[in-house]
Formats: structure tokens, sequence, C-alpha cells
């Protein structure tokens, strides 16, 4: 499993061709996957299921053929272990209480045990390694920072008010929940990779919403903390680092210990080339799978070009793929990446 190129190219050696996964991948553009979530009851129901969990982890492998499975769960599974409602609500998205507003809450809060209560999670992951022989399986968990401003705003926001001035103003409530998530992060990521996953991804998926010196002073040293640890229990375990609109903060998270960062669509490769040394992982616009074959395979061909010069590069999405995308198109992009992949090298 070590010369799998996605983990090749994670650690920056060289492959054969471009490997290729998607963000949400296992997800509502698969008729079948939406028979099984029908099936599951709630979405959350659907990640405490074992069985259908890693059913639903393999479907990309089977119906769209990239290298690598991710994990089917959510980034609030360990946080509702933590003592936190999760509720998903039309229109809404998901809604958290209580609110957390005090130290008093952060200390009320649970650090899970992830062997007892998240022993479904590490069960779905023995499942999945037990039918997914050829290729890895990335394990992933949410980052303290998008974990926290969940937590502070009680659910989705545009404007990250109750994150951004609890970090300025009260500095103990933020330390105690970022200490905490850390924590929480570590432990969830680090039994996952006990259990099984080759590889995985820190979701900050919120980052790009603070400066760079707000980030550097309030969130670096969380995540940092959160890698070097991940790489003290286990070196030979990639991490992919990935937030959404984030190239400027690109040279700051070049010093994680990390072996790749995630780009999203709206950053260049060269760009992010002169900022950092790691491997790279991305980053086609998902509405680009709207476009014409010929458009998508202009596009995948710049990409792959362009990834040449990096360390190593795992081809993706530069976010989720989106549920109105026809399957026949995330096939083709798979099959593209691979094609021009192998011609230019």
């Amino acid at each position: 499993m070590k010369d799998h190129p996605i983990l090749k190219a994670a650690k920056g050696e060289k492959t054969d061709y471009t490997p290729i996964w998607i963000m949400r991948q296992a997800g509502r553009y698969s008729a079948k996957y939406r028979e099984i979530r029908a099936k599951a009851g709630s979405f959350m129901d659907l990640c405490r299921n074992p069985e259908l969990a890693a059913e639903v982890t393999l479907l990309p492998i089977e119906e769209i053929g990239v290298d690598a499975a991710i994990l089917f769960s959510d980034i609030f599974v360990p946080v509702e272990k933590m003592g936190i409602n999760i509720e998903f609500v039309s229109g809404k998205g998901p809604v958290l209480s209580p609110v957390i507003k005090t130290v008093e809450d952060v200390e009320n809060l649970k650090i899970p045990v992830p062997e007892d209560d998240l022993d479904y999670v590490l069960e779905t992951i023995s499942i999945i390694k037990s039918k997914l022989t050829d290729k890895p399986l990335i394990g992933f968990s949410g980052a303290p920072f998008t974990l926290a401003s969940y937590i502070l705003e009680g659910g989705s926001t545009k404007d990250y008010r109750a994150a951004k001035t609890t970090m300025w103003n009260n500095s103990k409530l933020w330390q105690a929940l970022m200490d905490k998530l850390t924590a929480v992060v570590i432990e969830y990521l680090s039994s996952q990779i006990n259990a099984g996953v080759d590889l995985v991804q820190i979701f900050d998926s919120w980052m790009g919403v603070l400066s760079a010196e707000d980030y550097k002073n309030y969130v670096f040293p969380y995540t940092k903390k959160i890698v070097d640890s991940l790489k003290d229990r286990h070196p030979d375990t990639p991490v992919i680092h990935f937030g959404v609109n984030s190239s400027h903060l690109i040279e700051i998270n070049n010093r994680l210990n990390i072996d790749v960062i995630g780009l999203d669509w709206r950053t260049e490769i060269p760009f992010a080339l002169e900022r950092t040394d790691k491997s790279i992982q991305g980053n086609l616009d998902p509405v680009a799978l709207f476009a014409d074959e010929k458009i998508i395979e202009e596009k995948v061909r710049k990409i792959l070009i362009e990834g040449l010069r990096a360390k190593g590069h795992i081809f993706n999405l530069g976010h989720g793929i989106l549920p109105q995308t026809d399957p026949k198109k995330a096939k083709f992009l798979v099959e593209t990446v691979h094609r021009i992949g192998k011609e230019i090298r």
C-alpha cells in the first residue's frame, strides 16, 4: 500500500500518473448514495451505522474509479460526543445546542474516548479496510477553528461574529475551547490511524475568513499542536491540511509539519508553489463539472501541467462535489486526470 500513487504523491515521490480523489465523493450526486441514505434514517444515523457508512465510503471506488476512499462521516461526529446536540434543519443546516458562552460551559464538555464513544467510526474503518485492499482510505476531522465557529455561533454563519469576537474579547473562553477541541481532534485522528486509515485530512474549512495576523496568533498554534502530535505518534502517516479561500495563509501553513497543502479553485498553483515546498492537492472548480467535456479537459490539463512543478500533486476539486453533478461527468474527470497525467510525464 505504501507504493500507492496517492501516498507517494503526498510524500513527494515520483508517480506514473497524477492520482485523484474528490471531496464529498460519497455524496448526494450518487443515486446509490441517495438510496442508502433513505434507508438509514437521518444523516447522523447513517454516520453511526458502520455497515451502511462503509458501503457509502466504497461507492466512488466502484462508480467513478477514484484512487482513494474517504471515510464517510461528518466533522460533527466527535462534537456530538462532547455533549453538544447536532440537528440538521432544512434550509438552515446544522443547529448546535447548547451554544457555548462561558469557560464553565467549556469545562462541562467531554473529551470523547474514541474506542468507547466513537467505536462505530472505528468499526466502519475496519469494515472498509477488510474490503478495500488495493487503495488507500483517508480519515479526517474538522480543525479546531472550524469546529469552534459552529459551536460558538450555534450553527452556520456568514460573518463569524461570535467566533471572532470571542477570539478578540474573551481570551480565556477562546483558549479553553480551542485547547479542548485540539485534544479532541488529536485523539480522534490518532484513533482513526490506529484503526487503519492510510492518511488523514484536517478540514480547516473556514480559516480563510481570518486575516493572516489573526490566524497566526489565534489559530495556527492549535493546528500545529495537532500536526506535531500526530507526527510524533504516527510519523509515516501523511497529513493533508485544507481550507477554503485561504491563499493568504499558505506561507504560514507551510510551517506546519504536514505533507500536503490543499488548494481551493481560487488559488493558482504557480502562486501556491512560490509559497510552499509541500506537496499540493487540488484544485478544479467544482462547477467546472457542469461544463462541456472539452472545457473540463482543458482545465484538467492546465492543472496537471502546473502540478508537475510541485513536490507531489494529488488532483482534487477545490471544494466538495456539488449534489447536482452528473456522475458521468465525475467519472469522465477521473478518467481524464489519469489519461492526461500519464501523457504529460
